[in-house]
């Protein structure tokens, strides 16, 4: 027989910790206010309130679903209201949606966008789209870069790759345990590259032959002035560094494109990086900074990343196409076999430079003591 789901209020009351405040009390009760009328499929079941979750500091838990997230706090509907908490109160967060709720798929079949994903704090963000960023390194430099598609399409900067075919990928590949792995792939393949937009498709193979993670590109343009941002690069090669800040303009107008102005602390190795909103998606494409200035960098917009990837057939790279970066030609063959010849110098290779008609004695010889006049 089917009964209706109850929450033993009085075994929850029994976690907090002696002082812990009435607040915490009447959360309890309103988290079993909220599941009390919720169905069970047997009489064997074990309850269990669905959705996300909260664990606070105490030791309480709290039921319901994240609606909103910033750095210093977070909101969870428990069902009569929404509760705000401090997140330094809160000692676990389990969002049953992975952060990805309502995925808005991969359009053009290479890179996806997100719906109602909550805003987290750079520290919960960086654990979560960490292995989604890539040093992307060649013969002449290294960059950044970041996996859109599970495929192992990766977004980097053209000038991190112009000219170069022998490209290196470092990749941290998520562990059971939340830790991360550092691998370095050497195949990797260059798909397409746009020199006017300074954005190249690169295609990193999964060495185990498994999905990688990916970070989604912002669904619609709303970034605004003020508005808190985040990157994740290799700077001069310092892997997987984080540095935050805001928008400061995002039209800021050069050589007939716009790109995003920003204070997040930008440095050589950082190009090609992702630059973050809270909520974890790709806003923009780090690319340039002025050296001698502060907190004055720039980004490439998403919806020029986006346009490029919808389009990259028309940017794809071809080996044989001189336009599509440097193509090394074969050095020329020897014409005979054998010991190649003595390289002579001074009088000897002039002796042999002097032609086989020639002579001291013929006519047509310079007189060696010069003119006479």
């Amino acid at each position: 027989m089917n009964r209706p789901r109850t929450v033993d209020v009085r075994a929850r009351l029994l976690l907090l910790e002696p002082g812990s405040s009435l607040l915490l009390a009447m959360i309890l009760l309103a988290t079993a206010m909220a599941t009390m009328t919720t169905m069970t499929a047997s009489a064997d079941d074990t309850p269990s309130p669905d959705g996300d979750r909260l664990v606070l500091e105490g030791g309480a838990e709290v039921f319901g679903e994240i609606v909103k997230r910033t750095g210093a706090s977070i909101w969870i509907d428990v069902g009569p209201q929404v509760l705000e908490f401090r997140l330094a109160d809160v000692a676990e967060v389990v969002d049953v949606d992975g952060g990805t709720t309502k995925a808005g798929g991969f359009s053009g079949g290479i890179f996806s966008t997100a719906e109602d994903l909550p805003e987290r704090s750079p520290l919960e963000q960086a654990e979560r789209l960490g292995p989604t960023v890539v040093k992307v390194a060649t013969p002449g430099g290294l960059g950044s870069g970041v996996i859109v598609h599970p495929d192992g399409y990766a977004v980097t900067n053209a000038h991190v790759v112009q000219g170069e075919t022998a490209l290196r990928a470092t990749v941290w590949l998520p562990e059971a345990d939340g830790s991360t792995v550092r691998t370095t792939i050497e195949d990797v393949e260059l798909v397409a590259i746009n020199n006017h937009y300074d954005l190249a498709l690169v295609r990193i193979p999964h060495p185990e032959g498994v999905p990688f993670d990916f970070a989604p590109l912002e669904r619609a343009d709303e970034l605004e002035p003020g508005q808190p941002i985040f990157a994740i690069g290799n700077p001069l090669g310092l892997e997987q560094t984080l540095t935050e800040g805001v928008v400061s303009t995002r039209t800021r107008q050069m050589d007939g494109l716009t790109y995003i102005q920003i204070d997040v602390a930008i440095n050589p190795g950082n190009s090609g990086g992702p630059l973050f909103n809270a909520r974890g998606e790709v806003v923009g494409i780090t690319n340039m900074g002025i050296l001698s200035m502060e907190s004055l960098n720039f980004a490439i917009p998403a919806r020029y990343v986006k346009d490029f990837l919808l389009n990259r057939s028309a940017f794809a790279y071809d080996e044989s196409n001189p336009n599509s970066g440097h193509r090394y030609h074969l050095p020329p063959t020897r014409r005979r076999d054998g010991v190649p010849s003595q390289l002579l110098t001074g009088p000897a290779q002039r002796a042999q430079d002097r032609p086989a008609s020639t002579s001291p004695d013929s006519p047509d010889s310079p007189d060696p003591r010069g003119s006479s006049r």
